[in-house]
């Protein structure tokens, strides 16, 4: 039996990289920030519940002489109380209730669920994107494959899901 290496080496060369399928279209820059407001609305609430119960927590070991939550402990609550907020919807199916309104889910580069390793790294990437004036979030618009910073930071895409049929 006889190899031929060279050919092999000029169809491997040669051959454009295996097509994969798309998990599915990524949804305009400006559906996403549409459905980040629904979200943030939900969010603003669970910050305040959270940090009202902190506060309480805070009086309560203070025998009532501290009338006012620590700065660093109402940050601390406030980041877990976004990942925590994020993590569960990402985790269950994808999606926040904003992103379900507006058909939008979070999967992971090759389609599949994501995991707790990647919301930390969303999460931790959304903070840098942020911070750095937004440039994350804007760099959408200018990346050839329509994705955010802290998609590649979390090898995860948001995709646009297909309307669903109204006939049964």
């Amino acid at each position: 039996m006889v190899v031929d290496y060279g050919a092999m080496s000029k169809d491997i060369v040669n051959e454009p990289p295996p097509a994969t399928d798309p998990a599915g279209p990524s949804p305009s820059i400006l559906r996403h920030f549409t459905s980040m407001i629904y979200d943030s609305l939900l969010v603003i609430a669970l910050i305040f519940v959270v940090n009202a119960l902190g506060l309480g927590v805070a009086v309560q070991l203070s025998g009532g002489e501290r009338e006012v939550l620590p700065p660093l402990a109402g940050q601390v609550l406030t980041a877990l109380s976004l990942i925590l907020f994020f993590g569960a919807f990402w985790l269950k199916n994808g999606q926040t209730l904003g992103m379900q309104a507006w058909r939008i889910k979070l999967v992971r580069s090759d389609g599949g669920r994501i995991n707790a390793g990647q919301v930390l790294l969303r999460c931790l990437g959304a903070a840098i994107s942020a911070a750095c004036l937004g440039l994350g979030y804007w760099w959408k618009l200018v990346d050839r494959n329509h994705r955010y910073w802290h998609d590649y930071l979390s090898g995860t895409e948001l995709i646009l899901l297909p309307k669903a049929s109204r006939d049964k």
